[in-house]
């Protein structure tokens, strides 16, 4: 039978060991390039949406979600540099615009802004979550935990506000053959 204690203590100290002399294996290095070049999509997207609404409290969290990318990109890129991994290309930032400006056969609604911030969230959430799983040295997995993590607090923030707006997209319920409909 399994010891939890041990379990737990054999845990902490490999999470406390120091292997940042370890060279990177192939699936963290491909993790770190897949993780700063869906970071550097997602900042354009960002940036296009906080020139397009004209809501306060969705720009407000785009540029919530523009601080935390800027801050993820800078650690990585940092991390990367140090490590002498390949940066991926980044594409140019976008110009500040008039939201009244753009026309409305290419204006992006509200609800259409929110939904893909948030899957833009959900798939770096996953990515940070497969990098961290895969990680052997501590460091990166380390890295990616804290990544998940607080695209974790900042997506629940998102789908509160998209909530209250009626934004989000729900899918069908499923009802069991023979049971009772839900409650509405």
């Amino acid at each position: 039978m399994v010891n939890v204690w041990e379990t737990v203590m054999d845990t902490m100290k490999s999470l406390t060991d120091q292997d940042e002399d370890q060279p990177l294996h192939v699936g963290e290095v491909m993790a770190c390039w897949i993780y700063l070049a869906g970071l550097e999509l997602a900042k354009v997207s960002v940036q296009a949406g906080i020139n397009t609404t004209t809501d306060p409290e969705l720009k407000a969290i785009l540029e919530e979600d523009m601080k935390l990318g800027t801050s993820q990109r800078k650690q990585l890129h940092d991390f990367m540099v140090k490590e002498g991994i390949t940066l991926p290309s980044a594409p140019e930032d976008m110009p500040i615009s008039d939201p009244n400006g753009i026309p409305l056969g290419v204006k992006l609604t509200d609800d259409v802004i929110a939904n893909e911030l948030s899957l833009k969230i959900i798939s770096l959430i996953m990515q940070a979550a497969g990098a961290a799983t895969e990680s052997i040295r501590t460091d990166v997995g380390l890295m990616f935990i804290q990544f998940q993590a607080e695209k974790l607090a900042f997506a629940a923030r998102l789908k509160h506000l998209m909530r209250k707006r009626g934004w989000i997209k729900v899918p069908p319920f499923y009802v069991p053959p023979g049971s009772q409909q839900p409650l509405k």
